[in-house]
């Protein structure tokens, strides 16, 4: 199998940074996301994400540091968390969610604690100022 390359995406005003290492296993999703196309946009990200998760074993880190998404948008994460879920069961992956909300954003984290309930993997909620 072709070893896959880093998937990069720069975040502008209304979509994410977007940044997987295939090499470290970190996946991370930083800024806003209410992109008026979010399945297009989100398409080469659950393709890449599909061809990372074909071999078993890995330890995933999904780091979310997203600090505003739109409702379309968050149907997509929840389908990279339904992903993230069937790895973990069905290719004994090791996959953990760090959840980060900005102090004090009561909505971000009920949003990260609604996903936690809507998934078995393990989330850590982080703080920051």
């Amino acid at each position: 199998m072709a070893q896959l390359e880093i998937f990069f995406i720069k975040g502008s005003t209304y979509i994410p940074t977007v940044n997987f290492d295939p090499g470290t296993g970190i996946l991370e999703m930083s800024g806003e996301s209410y992109h008026e196309y979010t399945i297009e946009f989100f398409q080469p990200i659950l393709e890449w994400l599909n061809k990372f998760l074909e071999e078993p074993n890995r330890d995933v880190v999904f780091n979310f540091k997203m600090t505003y998404f739109n409702t379309s948008s968050s149907r997509r994460f929840l389908e990279i968390f339904d992903m993230l879920e069937e790895y973990k069961k069905s290719k004994n992956g090791n996959v953990k969610v760090n959840w980060y909300y900005k102090e004090g954003d009561v909505d971000m984290l009920e949003s990260g604690e609604e996903y936690a309930e809507d998934v078995d993997i393990e989330f850590e909620f982080i703080s920051y100022n």
